[in-house]
């Protein structure tokens, strides 16, 4: 029986593994489902989270396909409607890999306070058994936090890709700010895209807010000085209160 815990690196996922590896000790399997347009922290932090648990992260990918190549690939964005990447960068490569471990049990960060979440909904696939640790601990997002902070972990800000259509304007703001050149590569394969289907498609809905949709535009208002402050502030508030998106496995 292989005993397989999916790490997305949020602090769900983080504190199940390091706490199963303190009260649960097995000979755990590790998987990561990076897409490549991870941001240089969220490699950092899975690579102290292996030296922390004492074992290779292995990592599952589609063919070793970044999400920047599956862009290329089907000149296609994915968006709030058609959210292709999860499903093709994430849950279809590791229930592949899963298939084939079997019989064995996956190991999910869900907690006992969001009974809700029904987990990952895998295709009939006969020796692979969910378990949620959290849920029969009984901890709530407060015993996560308190948790992370007695190992002193800090999870970082961004989990998810730097390109997420789901990130919100101040988070554009940081990744060009801090992380110029992964915006840069978003904007070119947006244009790219765009140029090709002769039409403007863009990651970002031009309904969500104010500001222009297209990255090209967007990044002009930056560089003219103007600034999401309230959207700033607001993910400054979710950092304090332990809330974060996470583009789960």
């Amino acid at each position: 029986m292989k005993h397989v815990v999916a790490l997305s690196g949020g602090k769900d996922s983080t504190a199940m593994a390091l706490r199963l590896a303190e009260i649960e000790p097995r000979d755990y399997v590790y998987v990561i489902t990076p897409t490549g347009n991870e941001l240089p922290e969220m490699f950092a932090h899975w690579r102290h989270l292996q030296e922390m648990l004492g074992k290779p992260m292995i990592p599952i990918m589609s063919g070793r396909k970044s999400l920047q190549g599956l862009i290329r690939e089907q000149n296609a964005l994915p968006n709030h409607r058609a959210r292709w990447c999860t499903r093709k960068l994430k849950l279809e490569p590791y229930y592949t890999w899963l298939s084939k471990q079997s019989p064995c049990v996956s190991y999910v960060g869900l907690r006992a306070d969001e009974q809700s979440r029904p987990g990952m909904i895998f295709p009939d696939t006969d020796g692979v058994r969910m378990d949620f640790p959290m849920r029969r601990w009984g901890w709530a997002i407060d015993d996560v936090l308190a948790y992370l902070r007695t190992k002193n972990i800090s999870i970082p800000d961004r989990t998810d890709c730097a390109m997420c259509f789901w990130q919100k304007i101040g988070e554009w703001y940081l990744l060009w700010k801090n992380n110029r050149e992964q915006y840069l590569e978003a904007e070119e394969l947006e244009e790219g895209v765009i140029a090709s289907r002769g039409k403007t498609v863009t990651l970002r809905s031009p309904q969500r807010d104010s500001w222009p949709a297209k990255l090209k535009d967007l990044r002009a208002e930056f560089e003219n000085g103007r600034v999401p402050e309230r959207s700033l502030k607001m993910m400054d508030t979710r950092r304090q209160s332990g809330r974060c998106r996470v583009c789960t496995l």
